[in-house]
């Protein structure tokens, strides 16, 4: 266990590499599940049961429906003694020797290359009928083929000895049908073994032998021929008797030319008699799902003559066809497309599979392929790499679930989880709009606080600005100490950006206001927030070491908005928000500050303080404006007006700011700071 574990630990880095190689692993992921679902696939339509039975059933319901249409056969003749024929003799079982005799003997004369005589004489008739057909047996000048007992065949001794001296050794052959465990013709066997002892070939071979023709030494399927067309047989059937006439019309009274040449089976087409079942069996409408013994010898017979092969492919081809659709189906599950077009995309594989082999590979090329392996290789493996590539998918999203559901509305976190790549990793620029925040003098009060206190603050501080970012759809960046980084429009596009900043910093105001006086009231000298906001252009995503990293914006705006946060200490304010964001707000009021130089700047940036709905008068609103603008044109009336402001409302730190600039013999509004 120890030698176990130690290898594993040795792996284990490896395997993390492995990991981290998205193309890498991906390749290997496609390949594995592949390999493993066509094997399975494969395996499991030759060994389980209800899948050989359907596989099997697929096949035959193409041979009997789609099977290619070919000319009716040239070499292969069939004698049928059927119902009509026996209607014209006393008895029916045994067939009538003498008619037998003259049959064979008619056939002889018209020179056909082989006879096959499929009924067996295994006991006596009339004695001189019996010694016609034995005589004619040995005098025709046709090589002749005669069924023998099948391989199963219990016959008494006397059956058997009858059978030997009637029919000369030479000319027997096992009439054997092969046949699977549903009963249904399939295979062609190349000899049996008689009650005897004996290794006798069976009828197909033997008469390939006589044509000389190498048939295969192994049991080979059938290979099915198509009609030549609608109620057109694959062998020309004639009756042993010519109806239409009264008796038996001998069979020389047929044409020459009809048997000349070819091989000639003679035997039963009776109903209900020598009939078995086969593959059209799959699709009964064709009328051919059972075939009497003597035209299934026929196909057997044809296929030696013409040299037709097996249509099914070999097991290594059929996996090879698994195993392309297999990787398929991996392949798609890779993709991060939605479920339901990929599942659209296997249905569509599915039906090109099912179709092409069906309409092109058989129905055109004779290539008869197995369709459920692949389909189940197709779908396996897309089920085995879409749960592999689910657990990775799940990881992600509640990687993002996690690192954004705190700092993020709920309905934002669930854009991401649904669509990953709207979070760009690495950094893009966007503009946005910035908010900083500060507690006045927490480290201050912080060191006279039991740590636990200071906890219990914080923690209820920052759950409430949090809730506030949440609220109007921003992103909580990161806290620092007390003091609170949000930014709006990014990792996703929000609507009026700016107008969503500046009222998230007034609901700040609002909370940390309630906040401090519940605080106080508890004896916890906790005082007021200064909030400054800023709109412009920064570079904003994952940004840290490979190991390390966190979702932040950098760049001069990201100052910018920091230091507006401090320009409150210099103006007794609480918000102080930059012009380049004032001007993209809509539906809140602000009044004026001033116009900063920020230190290290040379420019003067014009910052503004929003108001709460009530907090003052319009009528007041406009006299400090009318003050603002006169400090602006350096209006010696400018002090006047502060001061009238400031006797009106002296807990307006604006006008007491203003009051004791000039005061001082400051003028203007153009501030220089020498702080940042």
């Amino acid at each position: 266990m120890t030698a176990w574990f130690a290898r594993f630990t040795a792996l284990y880095p490896g395997l993390k590499s492995l990991a981290r190689n998205k193309l890498l692993f991906n390749v290997l992921t496609v390949a594995l599940a592949a390999l493993a679902m066509s094997a399975i696939a494969s395996y499991a339509v030759d060994h389980l049961a209800f899948l050989i039975s359907a596989d099997r059933f697929v096949k035959d319901l193409e041979i009997a429906t789609r099977a290619p249409i070919e000319p009716q056969d040239e070499d292969v003749r069939v004698v049928a003694v059927d119902d009509g024929t026996l209607r014209n003799f006393p008895y029916t079982a045994p067939l009538d020797r003498h008619f037998l005799a003259q049959l064979l003997l008619a056939l002889d004369a018209q020179h056909p290359r082989v006879i096959v005589l499929d009924y067996l004489f295994d006991k006596p008739t009339e004695p001189a009928k019996d010694e016609e057909l034995r005589a004619v047996i040995r005098a025709l000048k046709t090589p002749l083929v005669v069924s023998y007992f099948g391989a199963g065949s219990h016959v008494s001794a006397p059956q058997l000895a009858y059978l030997n001296a009637f029919v000369p050794k030479k000319f027997r052959a096992a009439a054997n049908i092969g046949t699977d465990q549903t009963d249904t013709v399939r295979f062609i066997t190349p000899s049996i073994r008689t009650p005897d002892g004996q290794v006798l070939p069976t009828v197909p071979h033997r008469v390939a032998d006589m044509l000389g023709i190498a048939a295969p030494k192994t049991q080979v399927n059938i290979a099915w021929r198509g009609d030549p067309g609608v109620n057109q047989p694959a062998f020309a059937q004639y009756s042993a008797c010519i109806t239409g006439f009264e008796g038996c019309l001998p069979m020389q009274f047929y044409p020459p030319p009809v048997f000349k040449g070819k091989v000639v089976l003679i035997g039963s087409d009776q109903t209900l008699i020598d009939q078995h079942r086969t593959p059209f069996a799959a699709a009964p409408w064709t009328g051919k799902s059972f075939m009497p013994g003597i035209v299934t010898l026929a196909y057997a017979i044809a296929q030696f003559i013409d040299h037709r092969t097996d249509p099914e492919l070999d097991w290594w081809q059929d996996f090879l066809i698994a195993l392309l659709f297999g990787a398929t189906g991996a392949f798609l599950g890779l993709f991060d497309y939605q479920l339901v077009l990929r599942t659209v995309t296997i249905v569509v594989l599915v039906a090109i599979l099912w179709g092409g082999g069906v309409f092109i590979l058989y129905e055109r090329m004779g290539i008869l392929i197995g369709l459920l392996a692949p389909t189940i290789s197709l779908i396996g493996a897309f089920a085995a790499v879409e749960s592999i590539t689910g657990i990775d998918a799940r990881r992600q999203r509640q990687f993002i679930h996690n690192t954004f559901s705190l700092y993020l509305p709920p309905s934002f976190v669930q854009q991401l989880v649904d669509d990953p790549d709207k979070l760009v990793l690495g950094g893009e620029r966007r503009d946005l709009s910035l908010l900083f925040t500060d507690i006045h003098g927490f480290t201050t009060m912080a060191e006279g606080l039991d740590s636990k206190d200071v906890g219990r603050v914080l923690n209820g501080y920052l759950d409430g600005m949090t809730a506030a970012v949440r609220k109007h759809e921003g992103t909580v960046d990161k806290f620092i100490g007390d003091a609170v980084f949000a930014l709006w429009n990014a990792p996703l596009d929000v609507a009026d950006y700016a107008t969503k900043a500046v009222r998230c910093a007034l609901d700040m105001d609002l909370f940390t206001e309630e906040f401090r006086l519940k605080m106080n009231a508890e004896g916890i000298p906790l005082s007021y927030t200064r909030i400054g906001v800023h709109a412009g252009a920064a570079a904003v995503g994952n940004f840290g070491s490979a190991d390390r990293f966190s979702y932040t914006a950098s760049g001069d705006a990201v100052n910018a908005a920091s230091r507006l946060e401090g320009l409150n200490k210099t103006f007794g304010t609480r918000i102080c928000v930059s012009d380049a964001a004032k001007v993209l707000c809509q539906g809140i009021t602000f009044r004026p500050i001033g116009s900063v130089i920020l230190k290290g700047k040379t420019e003067a940036l014009d910052v503004w303080e929003p108001l709460h709905d009530g907090a003052v008068s319009d009528d007041y609103l406009a006299r400090y404006g009318a003050a603002f603008e006169a400090a602006r044109a350096h209006d010696d009336a400018a002090p006047g007006l502060f001061a009238a402001l400031a006797a009106e409302n002296p807990a307006d730190p604006l006008v007491a700011f203003y009051v004791e600039r000039l005061a001082t013999g400051e003028a203007g509004i153009k501030i220089k700071m020498t702080e940042k």
